[in-house]
């Protein structure tokens, strides 16, 4: 949704419903009935969560460590307001736009020009944001949606009598060409931008398995033929083109039964990649907030590539805001809003999205397209007077392609004769999409000490949750990001499937 109508909206409905010791709520424009989406739910001093996409939250009131009588709502251009949780009656609140009250230091610099506000951010950006240690309890969500567009498996030639063209196209059908994978992770995350440690509360993965039925038969069928055709201590020499390598059997084997496990949603302990994926994604995340020296959103700190407008004023929890355009120059990649305090030049909250492809090659057959960059983040200042990241969404868009031949050579020094034993050759022309949305929230953070950070523990070992549905109670008693209506209703195509 376009930003700029959080200014002229009129009114915000909320739809309540108590059960328990949860709220469930969707905050909507009254006039237009859009939701909106990101608007802050204060539950506590420095405790909250953030409305998703479709406007919608839950709050657990069991979770919160201190007694609350009323949460409270803000967003951009609107006023505080204080809801009572025990005296709900209605399920529509009425909220006003808050007029503009300039305070001093507001009217004082409202006579800013852009360069002044840039030049300003950028040189109390040190002193804004936080950079020491500290330690954060965050729920984070991943939705990666993927698309073969083309796949096309062209079968050459084959000495293997069971790898043969009927075999090649049955590999190529059973590769499912849609799907969709959820993993929510509740964490405590240690570090700076330098060092981390993740510690996984509790962990879910949700998609379909029967994507992948099809594929463990073609698994068990391929393990088979290698072991009946394939001679001990052979090797394979993969060549694509002028590249070639060698691969043992062995590995080869291996990696299949990892594949295999992957597949059945086994996580080898040793590599745990639930656990490292997450960490992974953690660390990137927050290094690639626009503060950081080697952001991709470096819009800030290579403003020079950039135009600013400062399109209007609002307000946010009764603090004066810039709300500034910009966008690229030749050299720039993103357009997008920064709203920045005006009192201590702090951007708030950044919305951004790229304007032209960010990054590709394509060499010898194989190439790659990073043709989306776009998202949200949202940061609150802490007990300690820093700012920290409090919300983050992130999509990002990829194609990747690969058009060349490809010959396996079974090879083995220790039989008499041909050193060459079996050959495969193929020409491959496939093309595909991914789509990865990413979103962070995070609930408390709090700095510590060297010795905290050393003392604390990951638990790489860590087993998510598989789940073949959208279970409402499998995050009961915990705050996270409200999912959305694809996550609730998503299913898969067996209902009866065993969780692990």
């Amino acid at each position: 949704m376009n930003k700029i109508i959080l200014l002229t909206l009129s009114v915000w409905v909320i739809s309540f419903s108590v059960s328990a010791q949860k709220i469930s709520s969707r905050v909507v424009d009254k006039k237009t009935n859009q939701p909106i989406p990101y608007a802050t739910i204060q539950i506590g001093e420095n405790q909250g969560v953030v409305t998703n996409e479709e406007g919608s939250f839950s709050i657990t009131l069991d979770e919160i460590q201190t007694q609350i009588d009323s949460i409270y709502i803000s967003s951009m251009g609107y006023e505080k307001v204080g809801v009572s949780v025990q005296n709900i009656t209605d399920s529509i609140i009425y909220i006003q736009p808050k007029a503009i009250e300039l305070k001093s230091v507001f009217i004082s610099n409202k006579n800013l020009d852009i360069d002044d506000i840039i030049d300003n951010v950028d040189d109390k950006m040190e002193d804004n944001y936080r950079s020491s240690l500290a330690k954060s309890r965050l729920f984070f969500r991943e939705t990666n949606t993927n698309f073969i567009k083309k796949m096309d498996i062209e079968f050459k030639k084959s000495t293997i009598e069971e790898i043969d063209e009927k075999l090649v196209d049955s590999i190529s059908r059973v590769i499912p060409k849609n799907s969709v994978f959820y993993a929510e992770a509740l964490c405590d995350f240690y570090g700076d931008t330098d060092k981390q440690k993740l510690n996984v509360i509790k962990g879910a993965r949700l998609y379909d398995k029967n994507n992948n039925g099809s594929i463990e038969g073609v698994f068990k069928k391929m393990e088979k033929i290698f072991k009946d055709n394939v001679k001990p201590n052979s090797y394979l020499k993969i060549r694509s083109g002028l590249f070639s390598q060698k691969v043992q059997v062995d590995s080869i084997l291996k990696a299949n039964q990892d594949a295999k496990d992957i597949a059945d949603g086994i996580e080898n302990p040793k590599e745990n990649f639930f656990f490292k994926s997450r960490k992974m994604n953690l660390k990137n995340l927050f290094n690639e907030t626009f503060y950081q020296s080697d952001t991709k959103l470096n819009v800030i700190k290579n403003s020079g590539r950039y135009d600013f407008e400062r399109v209007d004023y609002t307000i946010l929890d009764d603090v004066g805001v810039y709300v500034i355009k910009f966008t690229p120059k030749r050299r720039g990649d993103f357009k997008g809003t920064l709203y920045v305090n005006t009192e201590d030049f702090a951007v708030i909250r950044v919305d951004y999205k790229n304007v032209k492809r960010l990054r590709s090659f394509n060499l010898l057959g194989v190439s790659f397209e990073e043709n989306g960059y776009s998202g949200t983040t949202i940061f609150q200042k802490g007990a300690d007077g820093k700012y920290g990241v409090k919300f983050i969404e992130k999509v990002t868009e990829n194609k990747f392609g690969v058009d060349r031949p490809l010959s396996i050579i079974e090879k083995n020094k220790f039989v008499k004769g041909r050193n060459k034993q079996n050959q495969l050759s193929l020409n491959l022309d496939i093309i595909s999409y991914a789509k990865n949305k990413y979103e962070v929230i995070v609930f408390d953070a709090k700095n510590i000490t060297e010795a905290e950070y050393n003392s604390s523990k990951e638990n790489k070992n860590v087993q998510s949750t598989y789940l073949s549905k959208y279970n409402p109670d499998f995050w009961k008693g915990y705050n996270i990001i409200e999912p959305n209506t694809a996550i609730k209703q998503f299913k898969a195509i067996e209902e009866d499937i065993e969780e692990e």
